[in-house]
């Protein structure tokens, strides 16, 4: 039987919508219900969102190369990314999905280390803790209990409602629409309230988890379900970097003083399909895309820039500039993903336990002595027909 799909509850639809303070046309609106920070430099936001893009492209090229398994693309979700990380004071944790290549950027990683994880060069890629941004998770839901557990360790370690802004951190652990569905993130919700926790959750809800519609897997709107737990919910544009920033910094300044959790929905959608390996034409109608596209991030940030209401000053010289950074990003990650070394067969071994139980070791035997006899196989074979 043909599934039915559940009603949303009456009234559930906030009336107003989710907060936008820079129009899809470039123009600056405000909103009484959040404060557009004084200081933001416009110019490094468009920067960033574009090598962010670009990145995101020369990935998904290497992936049909052959060089990647697998692709997970952000088109689209640039400025939900990019604003949220703009946010972040320097101590702050982050907790990614297998998505915030924006973030990942934003926080200074060499974007190689990225494609390592999807080339089966790394069971990981980078230090957690050399750029405060911890590895990705491909357990849907799994990171948001990772953060929960964090902000437990930084309540005990008193860094938090001391009034220094040098010292008090917070943690910002993403998530999808899809996650909302897992028990994880619900426990998450729960212990974050009920301790009290600096935690901010930011949903990117870009509509689909994967081939299911948002409208199966909730009557309410993602941010309406953080009064249930008992925490502050928002939503924002999330094509909007100046509101997905403004409402992530407010949530993460009052985490930081003491004053726990929020859910920050950024409302968008995915461009590209899940992933390389999905084709999402089967369950998205093009016409829905379409309309997405029209409001690409990217262009309401230039349109704004390029306005005579604009910052100002931005010339051909500083798109030059950028595009010039995009070519510079594209041949340093051709050639970093193709210089990423082979794995050695014993490292997925020797690194999932500290101390390798017998049984493991036993395995890891086992799997020496079969690429051993192929290798001597093939070696045999080649001498053969010489």
């Amino acid at each position: 039987m043909p599934r039915k799909q559940a009603k949303p509850t009456a009234g559930a639809e906030p009336a107003d919508g989710p907060i936008q303070l820079l129009s899809p046309e470039g123009v600056l609106e405000p909103d009484s219900r959040l404060e557009l920070p004084s200081s933001i430099d416009l110019l490094a936001l468009y920067r960033d969102m574009t090598l962010v893009r670009r990145l995101d492209t020369e990935a998904i090229a290497l992936q049909r190369q052959g060089e990647l398994g697998l692709w997970p693309s952000l088109r689209g979700q640039e400025a939900a990314q990019v604003g949220a990380a703009y946010a972040l004071a320097e101590q702050d944790m982050v907790f990614p999905t297998y998505r915030e290549h924006g973030v990942a950027w934003c926080r200074g990683l060499d974007p190689v280390s990225l494609l390592g994880l999807f080339r089966g060069s790394t069971l990981g890629g980078w230090n957690p803790y050399e750029r405060r941004f911890g590895l990705y998770t491909l357990v849907i839901g799994a990171q948001t209990l990772h953060a929960v557990g964090y902000g437990m360790g930084l309540v005990r370690d008193d860094v938090i409602g001391s009034g220094d802004d040098s010292r008090d951190t917070a943690v910002l652990v993403f998530l999808g629409d899809g996650a909302l569905s897992e028990g994880e993130t619900n426990e998450a919700f729960l212990w974050a309230a009920a301790q009290n926790l600096p935690v901010v959750f930011f949903c990117q809800n870009n509509q689909w988890a994967i081939s299911a519609p948002y409208s199966v897997q909730s009557r309410v709107p993602v941010a309406q379900r953080a009064a249930g737990f008992g925490f502050p919910g928002v939503s924002v544009d999330g094509n909007d970097v100046l509101a997905c920033l403004a409402a992530t910094r407010e949530a993460l300044t009052r985490a930081r003083s003491g004053g726990g959790p929020t859910l920050i929905e950024a409302v968008t959608y995915r461009i590209n399909a899940h992933t390389t390996a999905d084709d999402a034409t089967r369950y998205r109608p093009s016409a829905e895309t379409d309309e997405w596209v029209a409001k690409d991030p990217l262009e309401r940030l230039r349109l704004h820039l390029t306005a005579s209401g604009g910052v100002g000053g931005v010339g051909q010289e500083y798109f030059a500039d950028i595009e010039r950074r995009e070519q510079e990003l594209a041949e340093h990650l051709r050639a970093g993903c193709r210089a990423l070394p082979t794995p050695d067969h014993a490292s997925s071994f020797e690194n999932t336990y500290a101390d390798m139980p017998p049984e493991l070791k036993r395995q890891l035997a086992e799997q020496s002595e079969y690429l051993a006899a192929g290798f001597l196989a093939a070696g045999q074979e080649i001498g053969a027909t010489r």
